[in-house]
């Protein structure tokens, strides 16, 4: 087994282990390159297996290509997906590519036990984004009718979540320094014409890596997580 399979098969067991009142801090996992459906499995395991105890998660990943539809997303969104896989997906929106040079970040957080609301929980994401983005010199703003992040009308970061036993799951992904040309062969999250930008086009960084070491600050602060 990989290094990262050795990591998602841990990761899916989340043991209930302590009191709610003894909580471990946070636990963050660089999972480098791991294929999609696997990964998701991962999230529904963890998600399903965790209890009050449980410390929450955050994985940082990137995903080789692949197109994922939301639950009851339109294939009509869905152009001409050529040879990328197409994954349909239990988490809300409409469809979404990801691939290699795209920051992907599943926080796997207890979102009764932050006090949060799946609205909060969405904006908060966002926010980090924009901060992350902020620091780089880049002006970045939310929609609260169309969840992301954008740039001068540009989607930087596309967020889609499902929340189970109080647990969220998927989450965000941020375009560092990737081929966008896939976004072409879908209507992104279901809106015809949307153009895509990312960091490197910006005058940001174009190593993904840099990026989840930038953004995980801006993600405790947002979630305010210990």
């Amino acid at each position: 087994m990989s290094a990262a399979g050795a990591l998602l098969s841990a990761a899916a067991c989340a043991p209930d282990a302590l009191a709610a009142s003894a909580i471990p801090p946070l636990q963050t996992r660089r999972l480098g390159r791991v294929e999609y459906e696997p990964t998701w499995r991962a999230m529904q395991r963890f998600t399903e297996e965790r209890g009050s105890g449980t410390p929450d998660e955050i994985w940082f990943l990137e995903h080789p290509p692949v197109f994922t539809l939301g639950a009851n997303a339109s294939r009509a969104h869905l152009l001409a997906p050529g040879d990328i896989p197409v994954v349909q997906i239990d988490r809300g929106g409409q469809v979404t590519y990801h691939g290699p040079g795209q920051l992907v970040v599943y926080p796997l957080i207890d979102l009764k036990r932050l006090g949060l609301g799946i609205r909060d929980f969405v904006t908060a994401l966002e926010r980090a984004v924009i901060g992350l983005a902020a620091g780089y010199g880049i002006a970045a703003e939310g929609r609260r009718s169309a969840p992301g992040v954008y740039v001068a009308g540009e989607k930087l970061a596309s967020v889609g979540v499902r929340v189970r036993r109080n647990g969220s799951y998927h989450g965000l992904a941020l375009n560092v320094a990737l081929d966008l040309e896939p976004f072409a062969r879908i209507n992104p999250c279901g809106y015809q014409g949307l153009k895509m930008t990312q960091l490197a086009a910006l005058g940001g960084p174009r190593s993904v890596w840099e990026c989840a070491d930038a953004l995980e600050p801006h993600l405790r602060r947002a979630l305010t997580i210990r």
